[in-house]
């Protein structure tokens, strides 16, 4: 291939093409011609340096922290809600999380599409000043509305869809290769890191204000501190920078054409459904292991049943705090693992995801059982669980940007979420309310068995994690092909059959 040419013998039949050297392709006709404001000025060429790379992954960690932090204020505060509401079935206040990942789920890959054609710095700033604002309304909700608290939680996912499903894509466009895959470490420990610290500073607020609404109030006043360091300090790189030496990638291939490609990466759809069931474990515990453990230490004559707020938080304060240490460390480790084993196992990334689930498995099935019996031994093995989970955050973020080419990574994270959320954590903390809810009916009133009706819900997730082991072995079968794959249509050296190549310093914008 010639350095400045195309696959001339090609262009007669490609469908789309692919090129080296412009930030961003817009031949979308006059609608994208109506969004041109969205985008970088014409034959702009960005150079972003190590400095500023690094301090733009500072602020977009620091956000994704504090996106974490207010997603989990809710079940913090979960038993306080409950009886604020005089909400007695669980399914009714599973709805909070539901609804809020529902519309997370709906409207990712809308902010996919955008973000994978125009100026994901200004989507981002859009989508956060939503989620701050609804949050904030949120906590003045009164007691005999609790409908529209339902519907400000689903208003807050708009917003936070619009940072989750670009952020990795920007910093995937500003580093590469180990550097990469340590700073997509950092990022995404601080998904338990946050929702550690948000059952902490839910059950904190709640405790020393007495106002479980409070938890609801901190998270965006932080979140406006990283609105205006996003603004100022965030810079919109070219997507594939990082891979091209700063000249960047486009395409003008179609959002269906887009789908269709990713639907055929293997690799790739295995490991979406493994990402499913680890959301669908994270979601389920994160919302009732809390509530689960409270309602243990009544069974144990520990505590009382809580009938007038605010309730006892002791058990969302270390369930957070083990989140947190779980979080780091099994962020760190997984990480760790996957550059240690790479060179020597060139598949070992969803390896490492599938020994986690797996591992994860006999864990959770302790902690279900033991609860009754001994709290103290309950957190062992929470905290054991929660590692083995952790190791698979980073692995698997750095494993979708080496797989996908740079014009496609915002739809295949949002794509990835959509399905994660809708078959995981959507539904899971809804359905394992309902069905306590349904053994409980059968012996209403003791609070014994309103423990036990949660915890029987609650064996759903073991058998889940042993699904998510699976999807992730067979995405090992695929994942060297499909790295590769992705890896020579960056560098122009082996175009797909349909796919022209060009490579140059050409500039759409």
């Amino acid at each position: 291939m010639e350095p400045k040419g195309s696959v001339s013998s090609l262009q007669d039949v490609t469908t789309h093409r692919w090129s080296v050297g412009s930030n961003l392709g817009l031949p979308y006709g006059s609608f994208a011609n109506s969004l041109a404001s969205l985008t970088p000025n014409a034959g702009e060429k960005q150079v972003i340096s190590p400095k500023r790379a690094y301090v733009a992954v500072a602020v977009l960690c620091y956000i994704n922290l504090v996106n974490y932090m207010e997603r989990y204020t809710i079940a913090g505060v979960l038993t306080n809600i409950q009886t604020f509401f005089a909400i007695s079935d669980d399914s009714t206040a599973g709805l909070l999380q539901t609804v809020f990942i529902c519309s997370f789920l709906l409207l990712a890959p809308a902010f996919g599409y955008l973000g994978d054609r125009y100026n994901r710095k200004y989507i981002m700033i859009a989508g956060i000043s939503v989620w701050l604002l609804t949050a904030l309304s949120s906590s003045f909700v009164t007691q005999s509305y609790f409908w529209l608290l339902v519907l400000l939680r689903g208003l807050v996912g708009v917003g936070e869809a619009s940072y989750s499903t670009i952020a990795p894509t920007i910093i995937g466009d500003l580093f590469v290769g180990g550097k990469r895959s340590i700073v997509i470490c950092v990022f995404y420990i601080f998904i338990p890191v946050g929702s550690g610290l948000g059952y902490i500073i839910g059950g904190g607020s709640a405790t020393l204000t007495g106002d479980w609404r409070w938890a609801l109030r901190v998270t965006p006043i932080l979140g406006v501190v990283g609105l205006v360091l996003l603004v100022f300090l965030c810079p919109h790189p070219p997507r594939g920078a990082a891979e091209t030496h700063g000249e960047g990638v486009t395409g003008d291939s179609s959002y269906l054409e887009d789908i269709k490609h990713l639907l055929k990466n293997r690799s790739y759809v295995w490991s979406s459904f493994g990402v499913t069931a680890l959301a669908f474990l994270t979601g389920a515990l994160a919302f009732w292991m809390p509530t689960f453990l409270s309602r243990a230490r009544v069974t144990q004559e520990l505590q009382l049943p809580c009938t007038k707020e605010p309730c006892d938080s002791t058990d969302s304060f270390i369930f957070g705090a083990v989140t947190v240490a779980t979080g780091i460390m099994g962020g760190g480790l997984g990480t760790g693992l996957s550059r240690w084993f790479r060179d020597k196992v060139p598949n070992a990334d969803p390896l490492i995801c599938a020994v986690g689930m797996l591992g994860a498995v006999p864990c959770l099935f302790i902690t279900i059982f033991v609860a009754s019996a001994s709290i103290p031994a309950t957190y062992v093995f929470i905290f054991l669980g929660e590692l083995l989970l952790s190791l698979n955050w980073a692995v698997m973020a750095d494993m979708l940007l080496y797989i996908v080419i740079p014009t496609r990574r915002s739809t295949a994270e949002a794509l990835q979420i959509t399905v994660g959320h809708l078959l995981g954590d959507a539904g899971s903390p809804y359905l394992l309310g309902a069905i306590s809810n349904a053994i409980y009916k059968s012996k209403p009133g003791n609070d014994d068995w309103r423990f036990r009706s949660l915890k029987y819900s609650l064996v759903i997730c073991p058998f889940v994690g042993l699904l998510g082991g699976l999807f992730f072995f067979l995405t090992s079968r695929y994942i060297i092909e499909d790295r590769k794959a992705a890896q020579q249509l960056i560098e122009g050296s082996a175009p797909a059959p349909e796919v022209s190549v060009e490579l140059g310093n050409r500039s759409k914008e």
